[in-house]
């Protein structure tokens, strides 16, 4: 009995101290997001952020976009902000390609953006990978507002750091969820590869050209890849 409450108060003491380290490093990025005209939040949890961001989007009514984020998909906030009263844009019920451009035309002039990013740096870069850039459009130019939320299980050191943790551990699982015949796919590792891609634009966003446009919402958990 004793060797057992002592392991689940190390436990807790463990998970504690974490939480501890992530508000502190949450703390020092939302500075430097400051510096780089960027808004930052900390939340401990998904579910505080989930609230974060329904009162981000503002009041009912406006047209709501997401890009493909396993952060945002592994949780209901797609069902909270409709039932807050948003016009949330379903990508995934444009098909045909003539629906595919109407969709991309409500996501550009869309009134929030959401997204998650593939790292961020601890002085506030955000550093995102994509394939055909539809979703790195939308964080740079066109929606009112971009939401990124963000587990800090994707903090890194340097620009540098996180493209390599975007490679070797985010794509690689991307590609085998997506079923895609890529060198890390099969490896787990980045091969620099051509003919099978998804690594197709490489982003770093290191302020915003508008005040506040980018809003950041840090969560104190491991979220997505």
């Amino acid at each position: 009995m004793f060797l057992r409450e002592a392991l689940q108060n190390g436990g807790e003491n463990m998970n504690q101290a974490k939480k501890t380290f992530y508000a502190n490093q949450a703390k020092s990025i939302i500075e430097k997001l400051k510096l780089r005209k960027m808004d930052g939040y900390y939340c401990e949890s998904m579910e505080e952020a989930k609230q974060k961001v329904v009162e981000l989007i503002g009041e009912a009514g406006k047209s709501v976009g997401y890009g493909g984020s396993m952060t945002i998909d592994e949780s209901d906030l797609k069902e909270q902000i409709k039932a807050a009263g948003h016009d949330l844009i379903i990508r995934e019920e444009y098909k045909t390609p003539e629906q595919v451009e109407e969709c991309n035309a409500r996501m550009i002039n869309a009134d929030t953006f959401l997204m998650s990013t593939n790292a961020i740096t601890l002085n506030g870069e955000l550093i995102n990978i994509d394939g055909r850039g539809n979703r790195l459009a939308y964080l740079i130019y066109g929606p009112k507002q971009v939401i990124v939320i963000t587990g800090m299980n994707k903090v890194v050191s340097d620009v540098e750091d996180g493209i390599r943790r975007v490679r070797n551990f985010a794509t690689p699982p991307n590609t085998v969820r997506l079923d895609r015949n890529t060198p890390c796919a099969k490896t787990g590792k980045c091969g620099d590869c051509l003919a099978e891609t998804i690594c197709c634009q490489i982003v770093t966003t290191r302020s915003s050209m508008v005040p506040g446009r980018i809003k950041v919402v840090l969560v104190g958990e491991e979220l997505g890849y």
